[in-house]
């Protein structure tokens, strides 16, 4: 079973625009979605020197621990992770069962205030990827079983 619905460039029209009108609410420095995968699906904002690709995988890599973490104390599931530094601080959180919302921003900005509006972010990208959905049900795919050395899986024409 795909992991992901097929993607159309108006979908992403509207989540780089979730993503960007959350950036304005928080004044938060980056925003990725991912999936659960670590797969950096789209992002708003910058940060000097960070790679996103391989944040967006570590990123992913902590959250899934913690969901290990919940069941160990016997919790259903952690909703989203937060990691507090000095200078910069990250909240992860789980927009739906596919994908996650990663958020850098300056540990001296409200932690409390990101949270409040990841959860508005979080459920307006989680609607667009439901109508993705719904276009081409069991249509997408799986990105962590893409075998990059090998594309042309994917893009080969459909018979």
């Amino acid at each position: 079973m795909p992991t992901l619905p097929q993607l159309m460039e108006d979908d992403i029209r509207v989540l780089d625009d979730a993503l960007r009108e959350f950036l304005a609410q928080t004044s938060a420095t980056a925003a990725l979605l991912i999936d659960k995968g670590g797969f950096l699906l789209t992002h708003q904002g910058e940060a000097a020197d960070v790679d996103f690709t391989t944040l967006g995988a570590l990123a992913s890599g902590a959250f899934m621990a913690s969901q290990t973490i919940a069941g160990l104390v016997n919790e259903k599931n952690f909703n989203s992770t937060f990691q507090q530094g000095e200078k910069v601080s990250l909240l992860c959180a789980s927009v739906d069962e596919h994908c996650l919302l990663v958020v850098l921003f300056k540990s001296q900005a409200g932690a409390g205030l990101v949270k409040y509006y990841s959860s508005n972010c979080s459920s307006r990208i989680a609607q667009q990827l439901a109508i993705a959905q719904q276009r081409t049900p069991g249509g997408g795919f799986d990105l962590s079983a893409l075998n990059v050395a090998h594309p042309q899986e994917l893009f080969r024409k459909k018979a």
